[in-house]
Formats: C-alpha cells, sequence, structure tokens
C-alpha cells in the first residue's frame, strides 16, 4: 500500500497536491457531496476546521457522485456551492470515485488501512434498504461524509461513519488525542 501521503491529488481548481503537503498535521478526509440529507455536515466541518486549524488539524473535502448521485456538479460548481452555502475554508480537491471499481487510490489505501468504522452504520444500512437502495459493505465506504482521521505520523488512527456528526463526542475525543500526540 503506498503511504497516504504519495499519493497524487488534485486541488478542486485542479492544482497538483497530496496528504503530503500536511505533514505533520491532523488530517480528517471526508467525503462530501451537496444534494445529500447530510450535506449541513459541511457546516460542523468548517467550524472542526476553524477551531482545531491551530492546534494541527485540517480538514478535507472529496465530493464523490457514488452515492444516489448526489453530488452531480463540475468542480467549479461544487467550489461555488461550498464557498456560498456553507462559507467553506477548508481544502477542497477535485471530484474522484471513493467505491466500486473507479475507486480513488487514495480512498483505496484508506479502506484497506481501516476497513471498520465506528458509528451506527447498521441503522444507516437499514435505512438505506428502506428507500429501496443496496449500501455497501464494510471496507467499503458506506455513504456521503464518512470521515477518516489520519495522525501526525500518516497513519489512519479512526474512521467514522457518516452518521458521526462533525460535533460527535466520540469523533471530537480522536481528533483532540490525535493533536495530543
Amino acid at each position: 500500500m503506498p503511504a497516504l501521503q504519495s499519493i497524487p491529488l488534485k486541488t478542486i481548481n485542479d492544482q497538483p497536491a497530496s496528504l503530503g503537503d500536511y505533514n505533520g498535521k491532523v488530517v480528517l478526509v471526508v467525503n462530501v457531496a451537496s444534494r445529500c440529507g447530510l450535506t449541513p455536515q459541511y457546516e460542523g466541518l468548517e467550524k472542526l476546521h476553524e477551531s482545531y486549524a491551530d492546534k494541527g488539524l485540517v480538514v478535507t473535502g472529496f465530493p464523490a457522485n457514488d452515492f444516489g448521485a448526489q453530488e452531480p456538479g463540475t468542480n467549479q460548481e461544487i467550489a461555488e456551492f461550498c464557498s456560498t452555502k456553507f462559507s467553506v475554508a477548508f481544502p477542497m480537491f477535485a471530484k474522484i470515485a471513493v467505491t466500486g471499481a473507479e475507486k480513488h487510490p487514495l480512498y483505496k489505501a484508506l479502506t484497506e488501512a481501516a476497513p471498520a468504522k465506528t458509528g451506527d452504520a447498521a441503522s444507516f444500512r437499514e435505512r438505506l434498504r428502506g428507500y429501496g437502495m443496496t449500501p455497501t459493505e464494510d471496507p467499503e465506504v458506506l455513504w456521503n461524509f464518512e470521515k477518516f482521521l489520519i495522525g501526525r505520523d500518516g497513519q489512519v488512527v479512526g474512521r467514522f461513519a457518516p452518521t458521526v456528526a462533525p460535533d460527535d463526542a466520540i469523533l471530537v475525543s480522536a481528533i483532540e488525542m490525535a493533536l495530543a500526540s
């Protein structure tokens, strides 16, 4: 598995990047979507970013259209939406696939490093089935707004179900522990 920091990425403005740009920081990687019932989590993610940036946290958003076609826009449209609707200032990256045959190498590495998630994924899967959808099973990403926490050493230290909100005590505690390391 390649080091997470060395996997080539593109910013939402099509500039080359990698998680190596944040060496020594704690990074929260989140697959995001603008037409999802969980989209209001952008507000909480921005609050996390603002609250902990000076301590070394970087929240990163990776738009994906993998679930219910809830991120159909172009990178430019997504950037504009995030800026105008939620005042997102944390780094956003180009739209990628986070599950399936076209899964981006970053998400392949993340799901291999942390195949199971914390949070109530089972109930969320049941809700999806109730809507006639077929949810993924671990180690695949379950839905939009799943979160991976990467420690200062570049290792995945936590994975959180989409239902774990940005202000959930379990996520905040994990972030604070990673920042203290």
